[in-house]
């Protein structure tokens, strides 16, 4: 675990991590352990500090002694200081190390919850907050997304496994349109309300990588490539708020408030059920990402906006959904609260998640050194992102919800100017 919490949390508000720690059923001992290290290591930096003051000192005396012409004393403050330069230089060290040890179990410790998390123990103990939308009323037994296509002919998923491998597809004719129609409605939507477009690169270093996410945990999903050390990006969130990294930010830029869009790539390892199949669950799909950069006191307001934001959107397609409050259990590592948006699927007839809003608050700032200005001293900013669209996920939902008994699908009315007013998709076969 790369991430971390600000050491001053552990001086002056250890009870508040252990009784965070209580809530995700893990082992507060480690708060003691760190506390331990951290006053070793103050120790040994106060030691470093007398040493160099009285190698400072020692200094001093050496230019007054050759003032005076005394060489017995030049000599003997001489070996002074060489003594105390290689003391320091051993003290140095073994504080670093201290460091280390102490930082390496701070990495193991995740954000601290707010406090209207639910407590549960997976995602079975989520707290649905709200349904949005009718679910479709279809008089007949609805068809899957992966029956739809499959009739239709609008994915290729044998001919891209043979190009690339399991779960690689090719998308065709108005099913890739209505993809692009999804990109350039959810990218226009947000700049409309004021968030600045953003393609990123689709790579990145394990440096920057390690500021926003816990690697130990998701670098088993992620596609690395060597022998060049980068890593294919899984969301345009990371390098969206890895940009900033090791910068002072000036309080007049923020908030930042960005929207990438980027093909995203995952391993999508491990066993997966029915409605996982098709294009649900792909090593390869392009989403639409709203991050905010922002003080703070302003975030859970931005978190807000964040979820209004999905929501509005989401409602604008006309789908059914449910929106979700995520558990201590189903947490993970970094978020301090998240939403997520569980789109209903008629045909597997179950509601699976389609976004996902999290309140980073200051825990991938703290890694990624990235702070902003202020009179009294630096602060960490905090960090927020949610999912806009999944593009493979939305027109599952599309697919499911919005078809017909003989396997027409209808295009969303907000989607029919971009779709060059096609009504329906039309079948490839």
């Amino acid at each position: 675990m790369i991430l971390m919490l600000d050491i001053h949390v552990f001086r002056d508000a250890p009870d508040r991590i252990r009784a965070d720690l209580a809530k995700r059923k893990m082992d507060d001992s480690i708060v003691s352990d760190i506390l331990r290290m951290d006053e070793d290591w103050r120790g040994i930096k106060f030691e470093v500090d007398q040493l160099r003051k009285k190698r400072n000192s020692s200094a001093r005396m050496i230019a007054a002694a050759k003032k005076s012409g005394d060489v017995d004393a030049v000599e003997r403050t001489l070996e002074e200081v060489q003594s105390l330069g290689s003391a320091i230089e051993e003290m140095e060290s073994k504080a670093s190390s201290m460091m280390k040890k102490r930082d390496s179990l701070r990495m193991q410790v995740p954000n601290l919850l707010h406090e209207d998390v639910p407590i549960g123990e997976n995602d079975e103990k989520n707290v649905e907050i709200n349904r949005h939308g009718e679910p479709p009323d279809f008089g007949f037994d609805p068809r899957t997304h992966n029956e739809i296509i499959e009739k239709n002919g609008w994915v290729d998923l044998t001919r891209g496994a043979k190009v690339s491998g399991s779960r690689q597809y090719f998308l065709i004719g108005d099913l890739a349109r209505l993809e692009m129609a999804l990109q350039q409605y959810s990218t226009d939507f947000l700049t409309d309300r004021g968030y600045t477009l953003i393609q990123p690169p689709l790579m990145m270093n394990r440096k920057s990588y390690e500021g926003v996410t816990d690697l130990s945990d998701f670098e088993n999903v992620m596609y690395g490539i060597d022998p060049d050390g980068y890593y294919l990006i899984a969301t345009s969130e990371h390098p969206l708020t890895a940009m900033r990294m090791d910068e002072i930010i000036e309080p007049t830029e923020l908030p930042i408030k960005l929207v990438g869009v980027s093909p995203c790539f995952r391993r999508e390892v491990g066993a997966h059920g029915l409605s996982d199949r098709g294009i649900w669950r792909v090593h390869q799909f392009t989403k639409v990402e709203q991050v905010v950069i922002c003080k703070p006191e302003d975030s859970w307001n931005y978190h807000k906006e964040l979820l209004e934001n999905a929501k509005s959107l989401w409602d604008n397609l006309g789908l059914h959904y449910r929106v979700v409050d995520i558990c201590t259990g189903d947490m993970g590592t970094v978020a301090s609260r998240k939403y997520d948006l569980e789109a209903w699927l008629p045909g597997a007839g179950e509601f699976k998640e389609v976004v996902s809003c999290s309140n980073c608050t200051d825990y991938q700032a703290n890694r990624l050194k990235m702070r902003y200005r202020k009179s009294d001293g630096n602060e960490s900013v905090h960090t927020l992102n949610s999912t806009a669209v999944a593009t493979s996920r939305a027109l599952v939902a599309i697919i499911e919800q919005y078809q017909t008994e003989d396997g027409v699908v209808r295009v969303p009315e907000v989607l029919i100017p971009l779709m060059r007013g096609v009504t329906e998709l039309r079948s490839q076969k």
